[in-house]
Parts: structure tokens; sequence; C-alpha cells
């Protein structure tokens, strides 16, 4: 990985896109695992039906630990500053995500450079269901 320099970077960049799946019932199961996540909802079809969905969905947890990916794929994890998300869509079980980010600013802080970067979450039809964002420290 060949982590960006402050300078290098202007304000529209676009990190690499990131995709993410099929999120298969499998996937599920192992984030719930790893997680500690084992709300029904996510991984037991009858009790999701019961809840009056279709079929289970994927945690926005999952959704959120994938930009992370991204974003530590394109800078070394010990830059990242803040990460926040909101959740804006369900993602259905068998769907594939679409990672994507965008630098919107460049600013100092505490004699520190840093970039914020436009996080996001799609699903192939265009759905948005992650939103939020990134703030790198770069040399």
């Amino acid at each position: 990985m060949s982590t960006p320099t402050f300078d290098a970077l202007t304000i529209g960049d676009r990190l690499a896109e990131h995709v993410c799946g099929p999120i298969t019932r499998t996937t599920l199961a192992l984030f719930a695992g790893g997680s500690g996540d084992h709300n029904p909802i996510h991984i037991d079809i009858d009790f999701a039906k019961s809840a009056g969905f279709q079929d289970v969905f994927a945690h926005g947890m999952l959704s959120m630990a994938y930009l992370a990916q991204m974003v530590a794929m394109w800078a070394p994890p010990h830059a990242l500053r803040a990460l926040e998300v909101r959740y804006l869509a369900m993602t259905p079980v068998n769907s594939t995500i679409i990672c994507s980010a965008e630098v919107v600013n460049k600013f100092e802080f505490n004699g520190e450079r840093r970039v914020r970067l436009k996080i996001a979450a799609h699903l192939l039809d265009g759905l948005q269901t992650v939103a939020g964002e990134a703030v790198i420290a770069l040399a």
C-alpha cells in the first residue's frame, strides 16, 4: 500500500471503490460470531418473518466494517482520527455492497495535517445504505 500524502491530494479525489459480497447467510453468521451481535433479525429467517420482514438482513456494523476496511487499505489504521456513520437503509441478504470515499476537506488540527473523507455504502441498484465521514492524518 502506498500511503497518500497530504500535498498530493485535492478536494474531489476519490478512493478506489471497495466491493464486498454478495453477503450470504454464512457471512451474517460469521459476523454475528465475530462481533457478538447475535440479534436473530440478522440470522434467523423465521424470526425475521415474524417481525414483518421477508428475510434476514445484514448488520449495519458489517457495512461500517467494510467502509473501515476500505479506508485502512488507503491509509494506515494508526492515521485514522475519526469514523462516523449513519445507517440509511437495510442491506438484504445476498446483496453486494459498494463502498466509496471522496476527499471533501483538507485542514490542520493541533499541528497535524488531516483530510476529511465523505464515505458511503451503496447496493448494486444504487440504494445508499450508509453515509458518513472519516478523518485521516497524513504527512
